[in-house]
């Protein structure tokens, strides 16, 4: 029987661990990526950046790091070669076809409107069904179509497409005489404050800097002095699907969650002068991690001390405008003059997923709630021969791109099948309610937060392996879990 082809779109970290795995079993991988190098979102962040994830936690489960590497928040640098190293160790990189945009995706096979099993027949390929995958060369300007059997879109949510805010008739970007650019465009400088500089000089420019975050998305601080988050903390919250006794268990451990949140938000105030500069998050510590709001700040004390000194200047307000030179902060009305203006608001992830699909009915499925509709935060139900991974968040996206690799693989190869689409689809409803329940206003974010024991726990189910990890019941709920304890099945 001829190898299945499976086209992969995006070289990051989820792309690779989707080849890597394809490979693995049998199957036929090419990878698309428009960057001359494989990394993702690692390749387009200024070089100062760490992981925000303790290393431990951002790990593949067969491939350590190396010795070398003593940090325990590595520099971009060190994550790249990471990542380099684990695609050439897996020979990973004569699959992968760089400078090549995917232009659009289209499905050539029968309508699934009426279908009551994905696919038609519930099987990962059935008998009729392609991808017509169009690729241009961005080097040299030449378009191929590639037809495959399954498509796994692994485009992450963290570039491409920023989210620039909409602002008032007469007060956004038309009316600033300075110049606006969002986070991705100063990825390739050095050092933020060399832009600055050309400006201006160093001691006036920098000084007005502004760097506004009207979504909110780093509203919470976390100073992290371990490698390891605890895993008895799944045993506090409600989880969907958790039946009549892990949900009492929750209810009766909620006083001792709210107590510990508590704790962590009184430690991170006394350990951080946020009060000081009017930067208290007004949600909690437990919101924060349930909707993947966390951001690590591995060198606080720099960061604090270059506040103190007043080269970074600290605003809080729910919305901001422009005026001819610079900044109005519309809570308290003040004006903050400003040379350059980075937006450091976000990406617009669904748009960028939306995109790809040539057929407006299955964008339609993408983007037609708050968050991407998708089974195991995989398998979109109703768009055949099609999954994404790396899209909905985790604590550790590595981490959980790898068990996702893992699962849609053992999928693909047949050791489990899917339940029918209605089945599927209520399942997403019981977690997306969820997530709204928990995270609030950030539950778009399809972040499972504080779910990541629960939610490897269904994938490990469905491909027949044991979710208890550990050694003993004590250890399966009191030690810390990680990527290490999936490495064997």
């Amino acid at each position: 029987m001829d190898k299945k082809q499976v086209a992969i779109v995006g070289a990051g970290v989820s792309g690779l661990l989707a080849c890597k795995y394809c490979l693995s079993k049998g199957f036929d991988p090419v990878v698309f990526d428009t960057q001359p190098d494989i990394g993702g979102v690692w390749t387009k962040t200024i070089k100062t950046t760490t992981l925000q994830s303790p290393k431990p936690l951002y790990q593949f489960s067969d491939f350590p790091w190396p010795t070398s590497v003593t940090d325990i928040f590595p520099s971009q640098q060190q994550i790249l070669n990471y990542l380099r190293s684990y695609a050439a160790h897996f020979n990973l990189i004569p699959h992968i076809h760089f400078h090549s945009q995917v232009k659009g995706i289209s499905y050539d096979g029968p309508s699934s409107e009426t279908w009551s099993l994905w696919n038609g027949t519930g099987e990962p390929f059935p008998p009729e069904g392609k991808w017509h995958v169009t690729v241009e060369n961005t080097q040299t300007a030449t378009t191929q179509v590639y037809t495959v059997d399954f498509v796994i879109l692994c485009l992450g949510r963290f570039k491409d497409v920023p989210n620039i805010p909409e602002f008032p008739t007469g007060k956004g970007l038309q009316v600033f005489r300075g110049h606006a650019i969002h986070s991705m465009e100063y990825a390739a400088m050095v050092d933020g404050r060399q832009h600055c500089g050309r400006i201006r000089e160093r001691e006036e420019g920098c000084r007005r800097r502004v760097r506004e975050n009207r979504t909110r998305h780093c509203e919470g601080v976390l100073v992290s002095q371990r490698a390891e988050k605890p895993d008895d903390d799944h045993l506090m919250v409600h989880k969907p699907g958790e039946g009549f006794l892990l949900s009492v268990l929750a209810t009766l451990l909620s006083p001792l969650r709210w107590g510990v949140s508590k704790l962590v938000e009184s430690h991170i105030k006394r350990k951080l002068p946020l009060a000081k500069f009017n930067m208290v998050p007004q949600h909690s510590f437990s919101k924060d991690t349930r909707s993947c709001m966390l951001s690590y700040m591995p060198n606080s004390d720099d960061f604090f001390d270059e506040v103190e000194k007043g080269t970074i200047m600290l605003k809080k307000s729910q919305t901001f405008s422009f005026y001819d030179n610079g900044i109005l902060i519309d809570d308290d009305n003040a004006r903050i003059e400003a040379d350059v203006v980075i937006f450091a608001t976000g990406f617009k992830g669904v748009k960028k997923l939306e995109g790809v699909f040539e057929s407006s009915t299955f964008g339609q499925f993408i983007a037609g709630s708050p968050r991407v509709p998708l089974y195991r935060e995989c398998i979109p139900p109703h768009i055949p021969q099609l999954a994404i991974i790396g899209f909905s968040e985790s604590l550790s996206n590595l981490y959980i791109s790898e068990m996702r690799s893992k699962w849609l693989v053992a999928l693909l190869e047949g050791a489990f099948k899917l339940p029918s689409i209605n089945e599927m689809q209520k399942d997403i409803v019981r977690w997306d309610e969820y997530m709204k329940q928990s995270s609030g206003e950030y539950h778009s974010r399809s972040s499972i937060g504080a779910l990541e024991i629960w939610y490897n726990d269904q994938l490990c189910k469905d491909m027949g392996m044991n979710p208890m990890r550990k050694n003993g019941p004590l250890a399966n709920l009191f030690e810390p879990y990680g990527p290490l304890d999936y490495t064997r099945n």
